[in-house]
């Protein structure tokens, strides 16, 4: 578990579920991402961060606002994705529900994910995709830090095809990686 001022990120409970469906299932929140998540989806994605926790020891992690314990999302590090440039590496990625848009949640845990994998990963770097058309994604990574990778633009084998063309972002380590703020249990 990792946590900030206002945020707790964390595995998944049964509980995220239903909160998560709905946000699947909202056109702005999906409009990057693909079609509308069915329960079965919402199933398996819990079910396959859950795994990655269990494998490699991170996720894209449940995001609990710390103060009422309402879940905003998700946020966090995972293996990077077959079939694209990040393939071997780790990636950073977020989604939150549209009513916790615009309030810094999405920043401040990708500031800690990363801050998290500088201190448990030995990792060189840490990347990030999205669609080229993503500009609130793509915007935040670059407020992280990271860097648009140019020549490792490429067509996502998964998406659908209005969604396909993609853009990958890199982070390095920091040369003092201390990961100051961060609170893990």
């Amino acid at each position: 578990m990792i946590e900030t001022a206002r945020l707790i990120l964390r595995g998944w409970h049964e509980a995220d579920k239903l909160a998560f469906l709905a946000m699947g299932n909202d056109p702005e929140v999906m409009r990057y991402l693909g079609p509308a998540l069915s329960a079965a989806d919402v199933d398996a994605a819990v079910a396959r961060q859950n795994g990655f926790l269990e494998r490699v020891g991170y996720c894209f992690w449940a995001v609990e606002r710390r103060a009422d314990g309402a879940f905003l999302g998700f946020c966090g590090l995972k293996p990077g994705a077959e079939g694209t440039p990040i393939a071997a590496d780790v990636e950073v990625g977020w989604r939150f529900a549209r009513a916790h848009w615009g309030q810094g949640y999405a920043r401040e845990a990708a500031q800690a994910s990363l801050d998290w994998g500088w201190e448990a990963l030995d990792v060189a770097q840490i990347a990030a995709i999205t669609t080229i058309d993503n500009v609130r994604s793509w915007g935040l990574m670059e407020r992280l830090g990271m860097r648009r990778s140019w020549h490792e633009d490429f067509d996502h084998p998964t998406a659908i095809d209005r969604l396909k063309a993609h853009i990958t972002y890199r982070i390095a380590r920091p040369e003092c990686a201390t990961g100051a703020g961060l609170n893990q249990q």
